[in-house]
């Protein structure tokens, strides 16, 4: 019997523990329900008995979807009960129409290394610097070389985590400027460049650029796509060759180019570089992207679902006492 019990231990040191998912209640439209009582929202759930209504947490930018539900203006779809870190939550995907904005402006947006974005329409330009945000990284990144150092595991993925916060809130902000910007000036259509190859911008290692080669350029993108399509402005996308070198007089040269600094080689005209290749990426100089559709996944187009229950797409309402 001893002989036995040991050759089964020995087995069980070289199998995995099994893990099972966890699956959580969803709910369809039919069988929830969103009510208000005051200046407090409930959600109504189905039990076994009746149906009752749980008190949500709702922050200021989620009242304005629950009044759309309520009101018709935007139809729920099944939403998920959930529990993370002690806390209760409930995601609730939406549907609604957007009218198209018949403003006939184009605005293009450049991403860059020195420059995390710069926007620009007609005359009017925005930029948004990317030395206090490298700072902030390479502040992180010797952060997770002494612990490292001292093997503590744990805390590097819990400073990888809060990073990762970090950044996503950076690229809510930079977004939501971004679709302010281009609401105030009349935009009707923002265009935005390809990211293939916007890490070979960093000119050196020793520059800002390091810091920032690694930032959530697809993610800033996928955030201005599905603002500026729920603000009903149109988003294309283009082809970004060339247009950093390209001057406004026709004449495309690499040494136009020196860091943020651009002058033409040939009409001598001078120009933020950043701003020159946002006004290059509003012409569409060379061409738009193939399979557009593509660029950008994860941003949603005009009438099907979107989860706006938060910041974005990840932030659901809370349950719990108001």
């Amino acid at each position: 019997m001893n002989q036995t019990i040991r050759e089964v231990k020995s087995q069980k040191k070289n199998q995995k523990a099994k893990t099972f998912q966890k699956r959580w209640c969803c709910f369809h439209n039919q069988n929830l329900k969103i009510e208000k009582k005051g200046d407090f929202y409930t959600v109504a759930f189905p039990t076994l008995e009746k149906k009752i209504g749980v008190p949500v947490v709702v922050r200021p930018y989620q009242q304005t979807w629950l009044d759309r539900i309520m009101n018709g203006t935007a139809k729920q779809g099944t939403a998920v009960l959930y529990k993370k870190k002690k806390k209760w939550y409930v995601a609730i995907p939406i549907t609604f129409e957007v009218k198209r904005r018949k403003e006939t402006k184009v605005m293009g947006i450049d991403l860059g290394l020195r420059y995390i974005a710069v926007a620009s329409v007609g005359t009017k330009s925005l930029f948004f610097k990317g030395n206090p945000c490298a700072f902030i990284r390479r502040r992180y990144a010797a952060l997770r070389r002494t612990l490292g150092q001292a093997k503590k595991l744990h805390m590097i993925r819990k400073i990888g985590d809060k990073e990762s916060r970090w950044m996503k809130d950076m690229n809510h902000k930079i977004s939501h400027q971004i679709v302010r910007f281009a609401l105030a000036n009349g935009v009707g259509v923002i265009r935005m460049e390809d990211l293939a190859g916007i890490r070979k911008r960093a000119a050196s290692a020793k520059e800002a650029g390091r810091s920032l080669h690694s930032w959530a350029f697809h993610q800033l993108q996928t955030m201005i796509a599905y603002k500026t399509e729920m603000s009903g402005i149109r988003v294309e996308w283009v082809n970004p060759t060339y247009t950093s070198q390209t001057c406004k007089c026709g004449h495309r040269e690499k040494e136009n180019r020196n860091g943020i600094h651009f002058t033409c080689k040939k009409c001598g005209y001078t120009i933020h570089a950043d701003l020159n290749g946002a006004i290059n990426i509003a012409k569409a100089i060379s061409g738009f992207a193939a399979q557009p559709s593509a660029r950008v996944t994860g941003a949603p187009p005009i009438g099907v679902h979107l989860n706006p229950m938060g910041r974005g797409d990840d932030t659901p309402l809370n349950l719990g006492v108001v």
